[in-house]
C-alpha cells in the first residue's frame, strides 16, 4: 500500500491505521522515528459555510448503534479527570488553569501571543533627527532590518520576556515579499493616517493561552501593496479610505484562508501545539507556501555587554533546536504533512511517496546593510534571507556591466510629496519605498542565501502544497513546540493525540465561555461576545522601552543625533519597561496608552482578574510613574494628559473580582490607592494653574474635540477654563473617595482621607461658577442647558464656547451614591460630612444635587448635576436629531450638521462642524475624531452614571427616551437602552446586516465573512459602521461586557422595543447591604434582572 493510500485510508475509510507508541519504540535522541512507521496525518476537512472551520474530530471504528467500550481511566479527558480530583471544586478546566497561574504552581501565561503586529515605525525604533518614525523605519526596512526594542509577526507568540519568537509567513507565487507581517499605510500616506490593510481576525483565546484562534485572509493575486498606497496618498479627508476589498485581489474568491491554532498540554503549560490550516476558496487549483518561522530577537548588535548570543540548529529531519542561556532547551518539531485533499476527500494525482516534508531554513537575524545602505554586513547570511532563498524575484540582478560575483540593489528614496486637504492646508507625504525609483548599489553575491551547515538565530519550515483544490480544498502544518524528546511527548509521533490535544483545549475553552453566560442571549451575540474576549486576550504583547538606552544610543552602533534628544520624552529618564501589556491595537496602536489600559481591564476583569490588576499596578509602580506622580500617556509622547480613569478603573476591577470569583484584594486596592495619591496632587499643582479648582488638562484625550486644539495655547489668548477637564476631577475625587472609605472598612485611618476627598470634590463642584475678578462666571450655560468650555481673558471678561459636545455631557460622569450602610458604618467620616452639609450649603446646595436631600432607600448622593440640570442636559443627549444615535450617544451634537459653530481669530477661521465619520481635519494626525463618532469608552461611562443615578432618584426621575417619543423611562432604563443601540453596533439585523461592516455585501453576505467581527476604534455617528483602528478589541471589547450585563433583553437591531412595566436592574453599594424592604426581603425590581439569567449576574457599577 502507496503512502497516499494510508493516508487517505486514514481520512476517508479507516484504512492505514496509525500503528500505536507501543508498536515500536522511540528513540530518546530529538530525531523522531523514521519513515517506516505508516504516516496517518488526519487533515480537517473544511464545513464551506460554518462558523469557524475547525478540524472534524477522528472517524469512529465502530457505527453510532455499536456498543460504547467502557472508558477507562487513562482514555478520560482531561475535565473528566479533574472533576473526579476536586469534585465540588471544580469550576472549569480553565478556571483550574488560572488558579495554578496565580498561584504559582504552573506558569501558564509564560507564552502567549506577546509578538506585535507592528514593530517598524514606532516610536521606539527611530533614531531620527526629527523625530519622524513613518519614515526612520518603513515597511519595506522591516524584512531586512533587526529590530532593536521587539518583534513582529503574523499570528506570532513568544516567551514573556519575549526571548524566543514564532511567527507565520506565506508566500502565493505571486508577490515580491513573503508575507512575514501585516501590512499598513503610514501617518503620511493615509488621507486619515495610519491604518492596517489586511483581512485578520482574532478568533479565540483563553486567558492562560492554553487554546487561541487566528485567521488570516491572504490574497492568491499579487498584494497590491502599491495600489493601496497610491491611491491613499491621492485622496483627501473627505474622501473615504482605500480598502483592500476595493481592490480586485479577493475577486471571485482567489484567497486562502488561513486559521492557525495553538494549544497547550493539560498540565504542561511549556509544551505548545501549533495546526495551521488553510483553505483554497478560488475557483482554481492555486500553490501555496507555509512558511513557519522560529527566530531569537536581535540582543547581540547593541551593547558591548551584550548576553550570550543564542543558537538554532537542525538537530534532525524535521527538527529544530533552540539554545538560550535564560530561556533553556526547546525543540520545534516540523511534521510531515500529507497532500492536499478536496472538499470530499478526493486524490489527486501523485507521487507514490507524496508526504509534503518541509526544507528547514536558516540564517541570522541580522540587518542586511548591503541591501539597504549598500554597507558591509555583520554575518553572510541576514534577516531577509528566506525571501531571496524562496522567491527568485527577490534576489537583487546580477549586472552585466557590474564587477564579476556583485548584485545590485537600490536605495530608495524619500522624497516628500504635497497633498491639500479641504480646508487649503498642504500636507507633505512621504512616498512608499516600494513605488520609488533610486540608483542600485553594488554588493557581493553569495552562492547560498541560508546557511548551508543549518544553525543560526533565525530559523524556518518550508512547505511547499502544490495544486490544492479550489473551492475549499484544504492543506495543513502541524509543529509541535517543547522542551521535551518524542519519547516523553507521544504526540509528536502520532497526529491523532496531537489533533485530540488541541480539540479539548478548544472544549475547555468553550466550557469557560459558556461559564459566563446563561439565559437567553442569541447565538449571534454570544459569538460577539467570544470574538471581544479573544480579541483582547490576543493584543497582549511584550513592550520594552528603556529610555536612558534608548536616548543616549547603543556603543555598538553609530551615535543617535544630537538634536533628538529634545524631539520626545527627554523628560521620562526612569523609565524602564519590560512587560506583557495590553495594547489598543497591535498594529496601529502597538504601544500602551494610559486612559485606554483603564478600559480594558474592565472587560479583562471578567476572565482574568489577576491579569487585569497588573496592568493598572504597573502604571503607578516606579519604573513607569513620573518621580512627580504623572502616569505616562503612550510613547508618542509620554507627557500628554489623559483623563484621570485610573482610580476608577482600579475599583471596578476590585469589585468584578470580588462578585465574580470571591475575592477581596485590599492590598491591590491599598497599594494603588497609595500610588494615585501621588498622581492626584500632580494634577492638582500643574493643571489647576490659578488654584482655584478649575482644570485646564488639555486636549484630554478627545483630540479634535474643540474648536481649537486644546493641546496648544490659544490664538485667542487667554486662559481655556474646560468643563470636561474640571468634571474628570470630580470624577477622581469620586473614585477616590469611594476607595477610601472600602479601605476604611478595615483601617480607620482612611475615614480621614474619604473626609479630605469629599470636601475636596464639594470644592470642585462649586468651582463650576468660578471667580473672574469681581463677577462669578459659570460654565454652565442656563439657557442652552448645557455645560460649555469657556475662555477667561481677564476679570470680568469669559467667553464661553457653546459647542454641544462630550464636554457638556462629561460632568455626568461625576456621580457617587452613598448607602446608609456605609455611613454608619464609618463614624468619623459621617460626622464630617455632616458637618459641612450643616454649616457650608452655600457651597453645597449651589452646583450640585443637594446633600441634604435623601433619595431612595435613605442614600445620598454626590454629583456635579442636581435634578434639574440633570434632566435638561439628558433631554439633549437623548434627542435623536442630537446626541442620541441608533448606535450609542455621538461625540457631538448633529445640531452643528447645519448650525456650526466657529470663530474668526487673526483673519483665521476656526470653526466646528458635525462630522459623524472620519476627520476632515490633520489635528492630532487625523487618524481620529470626536465631531461626531460614538465612542465606546466614554458611552461605557455614561451608561454607569445613569444607573448611579437611577439608584439614587429610583422612578421619581422619568425622561422622555427618545426626547419627543413620549415613551418615559427611568434612568435605568435609559442606560439599558444605550447598551443595546451600542450591542447593535455589532449584531445582525433582520436582514442578516451588522451596522459596523457599513453595508459590505461581502462582509454581511459571503459565508466566509459574515460570523466575524471587527472592533473599530470608533463607530459612525449616523449609520455605525466601523472607522479608526479596525482591531481595537481594547476599548471596543467592552461591548462584551454589555452583553454580559443586558444582552439577554436585547432585541435584534432595526426591531421595535418591546414595552416593560418593570425595572432590569437594581444595585446596591456593597455585598452586604439590603433593599429598601428589609434585610430579608428581595427588592421587586430585580424580579425579571439579569441576575436570574446570568451567571455573572448583576455587574452593574455599585452592585459590584
Amino acid at each position: 500500500m502507496s503512502r497516499a493510500e494510508q493516508i487517505r485510508g486514514k481520512l476517508f475509510g479507516g484504512l492505514g491505521k496509525a500503528k500505536s507508541s507501543g508498536d515500536k519504540p522511540i528513540d530518546e535522541s530529538t530525531t523522531r522515528s523514521t519513515p517506516d512507521v505508516p504516516l496517518s496525518i488526519h487533515i480537517p476537512k473544511p464545513e464551506p459555510p460554518a462558523v469557524q472551520p475547525t478540524p472534524p474530530t477522528r472517524k469512529e471504528t465502530k457505527s453510532d448503534s455499536s456498543p460504547k467500550p467502557e472508558v477507562s481511566k487513562d482514555s478520560k479527558s482531561f475535565r473528566q479527570r479533574l472533576i473526579e480530583t476536586l469534585g465540588p471544586e471544580y469550576h472549569g478546566a480553565e478556571r483550574h488553569r488560572l488558579v495554578q497561574d496565580n498561584n504559582k504552581e504552573l506558569h501558564w501565561k509564560r507564552w502567549g501571543p506577546y509578538v506585535s503586529d507592528r514593530q517598524w515605525a514606532t516610536v521606539r525604533e527611530d533614531y531620527s533627527a526629527n523625530g519622524d518614525a513613518w519614515s526612520h523605519f518603513p515597511h519595506d526596512h522591516s524584512r531586512s532590518r533587526a529590530y532593536r526594542w521587539g518583534e513582529d509577526g503574523l499570528a506570532g507568540i513568544s516567551d514573556n520576556h519575549q526571548r524566543l519568537c514564532f511567527g507565520l509567513s506565506l508566500w502565493n507565487g505571486e508577490d515580491h515579499i513573503l508575507k512575514e507581517r501585516l501590512f499598513g499605510v503610514t501617518g503620511h500616506q493615509g488621507n486619515h493616517g495610519e491604518d492596517v490593510k489586511e483581512l485578520y481576525y482574532y478568533l479565540d483565546s483563553t486567558p492562560t493561552h492554553s487554546y487561541m484562534k487566528f485567521l488570516y485572509k491572504y490574497p492568491q493575486k499579487r498584494f497590491p501593496y502599491e495600489e493601496l498606497v497610491r491611491e491613499n496618498v491621492n485622496r483627501a479627508r473627505d474622501v473615504p479610505e482605500f480598502e483592500i476589498l476595493d481592490t480586485d485581489c479577493f475577486d471571485d474568491d482567489r484567497y486562502w484562508d488561513v486559521f492557525v491554532e495553538y494549544a497547550k498540554d493539560e498540565q504542561s503549560p511549556d509544551n505548545v501545539y501549533v495546526r495551521i490550516t488553510t483553505y483554497n476558496r478560488g475557483p482554481d487549483p492555486a500553490t501555496l507556501h507555509i512558511i513557519p518561522q522560529l527566530w531569537f530577537p536581535n540582543t547581540w548588535s547593541w551593547s558591548d555587554k551584550a548576553p550570550p548570543t543564542p543558537t538554532l540548529y537542525a538537530a534532525g529531519e524535521g527538527v529544530i533546536t533552540a539554545k538560550h542561556h535564560s530561556l533553556g532547551r526547546y525543540h520545534l518539531y516540523c511534521l510531515p504533512s500529507p497532500p492536499p485533499v478536496g472538499t470530499s476527500g478526493e486524490e489527486i494525482a501523485t507521487d507514490d511517496d507524496d508526504a509534503v516534508h518541509p526544507e528547514l531554513l536558516f540564517t541570522e537575524n541580522n540587518t542586511n546593510f548591503q541591501r539597504l545602505y549598500g554597507g558591509q554586513n555583520e554575518t553572510p547570511y541576514v534577516k531577509d534571507a528566506f525571501h531571496d532563498h524562496i522567491i527568485p524575484g527577490h534576489r537583487p540582478p546580477i549586472s552585466e556591466d557590474s564587477q564579476a560575483n556583485y548584485f545590485h540593489t537600490k536605495i530608495h528614496s524619500n522624497t516628500p510629496i504635497h497633498r491639500t486637504d479641504p480646508s487649503g492646508v498642504d500636507e507633505s507625504v512621504t512616498p512608499p519605498s516600494e513605488i520609488e525609483e533610486g540608483p542600485r548599489t553594488p554588493f557581493l553575491y553569495s552562492p547560498s542565501f541560508v546557511n548551508p551547515d543549518q544553525k543560526g538565530t533565525k530559523s524556518a519550515a518550508h512547505y511547499i502544497f502544490r495544486d490544492i483544490p479550489p473551492r475549499g480544498g484544504c492543506a495543513v502544518v502541524r509543529l509541535k513546540l517543547t522542551p521535551l524528546k518524542p519519547a516523553e511527548d507521544p504526540s509528536i509521533e502520532d497526529e491523532g493525540v496531537f489533533d485530540d490535544a488541541i480539540e479539548e483545549r478548544r472544549e475547555e475553552a468553550n466550557e469557560f465561555y459558556n461559564s459566563l453566560v446563561v439565559g437567553p442571549i442569541s447565538d449571534d451575540f454570544r459569538q460577539i461576545m467570544r470574538q471581544a474576549f479573544g480579541g483582547m486576550l490576543w493584543t497582549k504583547q511584550f513592550y520594552q522601552f528603556i529610555q536612558k538606552e534608548w536616548m543616549e544610543g547603543d556603543p555598538k552602533q553609530p551615535p543617535p543625533p544630537h538634536e533628538r534628544k529634545w524631539i520626545r520624552n527627554g523628560h521620562w529618564k526612569h523609565l524602564y519597561i519590560a512587560d506583557i501589556l495590553s495594547m489598543p491595537d497591535k498594529w496601529e496602536y502597538p504601544f500602551f496608552a494610559a486612559w485606554d489600559t483603564a478600559f480594558h481591564c474592565i472587560p479583562l476583569a471578567v476572565v482574568d482578574p489577576a491579569f487585569a490588576k497588573k496592568q493598572l499596578d504597573l502604571l503607578t509602580r516606579e519604573w513607569y510613574m513620573k518621580p512627580d506622580g504623572q502616569i505616562p500617556a503612550y510613547e508618542w509622547n509620554f507627557g500628554d494628559v489623559n483623563p484621570p480613569v485610573h482610580a476608577w478603573a482600579t475599583f471596578r476591577v476590585f469589585k468584578i473580582e470580588r462578585k465574580l470569583y470571591g475575592t477581596e484584594d485590599y492590598k491591590f486596592l491599598e497599594r494603588v490607592f497609595q500610588k494615585l495619591l501621588l498622581n492626584f496632587t500632580w494634577w492638582v499643582n500643574r493643571k489647576d494653574q490659578d488654584g482655584n479648582n478649575i482644570f485646564e488638562g488639555g486636549f484630554l484625550g478627545l483630540d479634535n474635540i474643540g474648536v481649537f486644539n486644546r493641546s496648544e495655547p490659544l490664538p485667542t489668548g487667554g486662559t481655556l477654563r474646560q468643563a470636561d477637564g474640571t468634571a474628570w476631577m470630580a470624577f477622581y475625587c469620586l473614585n477616590m473617595l469611594n476607595m477610601a472609605l472600602e479601605l476604611a472598612k478595615n483601617n480607620s485611618v482612611y475615614e480621614d482621607i474619604a473626609s479630605k476627598f469629599f470636601e475636596h470634590f464639594i470644592f470642585i463642584a462649586d468651582a463650576m461658577t468660578f471667580k473672574a475678578g469681581e463677577n462669578e462666571e459659570s460654565l454652565w450655560n442656563e439657557q442652552d442647558g448645557m455645560y460649555y468650555d469657556a475662555i477667561s481673558f481677564g476679570p470680568g471678561n469669559v467667553m464661553q464656547l457653546p459647542v454641544r459636545s462630550l464636554v457638556g455631557l462629561i460632568p455626568l460622569y461625576a456621580t457617587l451614591v452613598l448607602e446608609p450602610s456605609v455611613i454608619n458604618r464609618l463614624p468619623g467620616f459621617k460626622k464630617r460630612m455632616e458637618w459641612f452639609i450643616e454649616n457650608r450649603p452655600e457651597i453645597s446646595d449651589r452646583n450640585m444635587a443637594n446633600m441634604k436631600v435623601k433619595g431612595r432607600g435613605e442614600r445620598r448622593i454626590l454629583a456635579l448635576m442636581s435634578k434639574e440640570r440633570l434632566e435638561r442636559v439628558l433631554e439633549k443627549m437623548l434627542d435623536e436629531d442630537e446626541f442620541f444615535s441608533d448606535h450609542g450617544i455621538r461625540s457631538l451634537s448633529k445640531k452643528h450638521k447645519d448650525e456650526p459653530w466657529g470663530i474668526d481669530v487673526h483673519g483665521q477661521r476656526y470653526e466646528v462642524n458635525y462630522w459623524p465619520g472620519d476627520s476632515m481635519s490633520g489635528m492630532f494626525g487625523g487618524n481620529s475624531n470626536w465631531r461626531g463618532p460614538i465612542w465606546l469608552a466614554v458611552n461605557f461611562i455614561l451608561i454607569e452614571s445613569l444607573q448611579r443615578f437611577y439608584q439614587y432618584y429610583g422612578d421619581e426621575v422619568q425622561v422622555e427616551c427618545p426626547t419627543g417619543s413620549g415613551d418615559y423611562m427611568n434612568l435605568a432604563n435609559v442606560a439599558e437602552e444605550i447598551q443595546h443601540r451600542i450591542i447593535h453596533i455589532f449584531g445582525r439585523d433582520r436582514e442578516g446586516k451588522r451596522a459596523a461592516n457599513g453595508g459590505s455585501v461581502k462582509l454581511d453576505r459571503d459565508p466566509h465573512f459574515r460570523d466575524y467581527v471587527w472592533f473599530h476604534e470608533y463607530f459612525h455617528g449616523d449609520d455605525g459602521r466601523g472607522l479608526g483602528a479596525s482591531h481595537q478589541t481594547g476599548w471596543s471589547g467592552l461591548v462584551a461586557y454589555h452583553i454580559l450585563q443586558s444582552g439577554a433583553s436585547c432585541r435584534l437591531p432595526k426591531t421595535p422595543k418591546t414595552p416593560r412595566g418593570i425595572v432590569n436592574h437594581y444595585f446596591d453599594e456593597t455585598l452586604d447591604s439590603h433593599s429598601e424592604y428589609g434585610p430579608e426581603t428581595p427588592s421587586v425590581f430585580s424580579a425579571y434582572s439579569a441576575a436570574d439569567m446570568n451567571t455573572l449576574g448583576d455587574i452593574s457599577p455599585d452592585a459590584l
